[in-house]
């Protein structure tokens, strides 16, 4: 039975586009490409989906602005022709974007940003307010700034690190293929395209091989390993060419175009494993009777059913639910620190912002990010 109608239901979406596309392999700023990549995704927005775009292109841009044939190794040239294509490349998003009637939101991250707990929730919580008020935002590495050290490495691994970030249902990448083959068709003519498969399938990877070209850095190897890395937070990955005319709104119509690498898990079902699988807690809510009831029936946690926060806990980390008998009940990511916790423990939660100055969300942990254990 075809994955494909997974397509169909997906409703958050990150979308990546590759150098080559971007730049018209590496002349220029493909500005038709770039209008009718927007024209697809202001349909898709009317639809009701959400949207985020990542791409790539900045250095390829600036390159092309400087006069640079070849794609430069030392990394202080890079970061000068990140700092030049990118004013080019934002601006480009933006006005054509405007012509569709959509806003844009320019998103520059490093590896750091997603690695420290603080900021990666900040930047979460930017992207999804972003795409809840309907704007696009546009999503790049930071180039201009990051070292070896501290790389993605390819905005492949950026777009699939994104969708996990703001629990996408698909990552579309765009590149100039029409997929994933059984082997390189530009030197195997028996090479045959890959319509579906799981994405943990690691079959792919020999079948992927390759680097990159002189405009971007990455190559169908990258685009698998994204698949296999969104996959794990319950995303389907489809990998299809950007010249393909209307390629978005056929992908998610279900048409068999390009190649979906499925996730095996839902989004919901990846991260309640990886819940129930965690080992390290960061501290524990006590919570009364009639919470404990509401978590068992399904629903949040909420401020007015804890008894006690334990622990020197950060917002977003792993907690357990406690019963007053001590026994484990749930465990989740909470949405405030334990100081902010303990100050408006039973309370209810239109009570929050007047006691901390702000307010996060009405639930220290909702029912997306709780798995609550079966009763002995």
């Amino acid at each position: 039975m075809s994955m494909r109608k997974h397509l169909r239901e997906a409703r958050r979406l990150v979308v990546k586009v590759g150098s080559a596309l971007v730049t018209g392999n590496g002349a220029s700023l493909d500005y038709d490409a770039v209008d009718g990549w927007a024209g697809q995704i202001a349909a898709l927005r009317r639809g009701g989906r959400k949207i985020a775009l990542v791409s790539s292109g900045a250095i390829a841009a600036g390159m092309q602005k400087l006069g640079w044939k070849k794609r430069p190794s030392e990394m202080h040239r890079l970061q000068a022709a990140a700092a030049v294509g990118q004013m080019g490349l934002v601006k480009a998003y933006e006005d054509i974007f405007a012509r569709h009637g959509l806003a844009t939101a320019q998103i520059l991250l490093t590896h750091d940003d997603l690695a420290d707990r603080n900021r990666y929730l900040n930047a979460r919580s930017t992207l999804v307010t972003l795409l809840e008020l309907g704007v696009i935002p546009i999503i790049n590495e930071n180039d201009t700034v990051v070292t070896d050290e501290i790389k993605f490495g390819d905005n492949d691994t950026l777009g699939a690190l994104v969708a996990n970030l703001i629990e996408a249902d698909a990552l579309i990448i765009l590149t100039d293929q029409r997929g994933l083959y059984t082997a390189d068709p530009r030197r195997d003519a028996n090479a045959t395209l890959i319509e579906e498969g799981e994405a943990g399938d690691r079959r792919y990877e020999a079948m992927a091989g390759g680097a990159g070209t002189n405009i971007g850095k990455g190559g169908m190897l990258t685009k698998v390993l994204a698949a296999r890395r969104a996959a794990r937070g319950g995303a389907h990955t489809c990998i299809a060419s950007g010249r393909e005319p209307n390629i978005m709104s056929r992908l998610l119509a279900g048409e068999a175009v390009g190649t979906l690498l499925y996730a095996s898990n839902s989004r919901l079902a990846a991260r309640k494993q990886w819940l129930a699988d965690h080992l390290q807690l960061a501290g524990a809510l006590v919570i009364d009777a009639g919470a404990v009831t509401a978590l068992r029936g399904g629903g949040s946690l909420l401020p007015v059913g804890v008894i006690e926060a334990r622990g020197d806990f950060k917002r977003g980390e792993v907690l357990a639910c406690l019963n007053e008998t001590g026994e484990e009940i749930a465990r989740g990511l909470v949405n405030y620190a334990a100081s902010e916790c303990r100050r408006v423990l039973r309370k209810p939660s239109a009570e929050i912002e007047a006691i901390l100055g702000y307010i996060d969300t009405p639930e220290l942990i909702h029912r997306d990010n709780l798995v609550v254990r079966t009763p002995h």
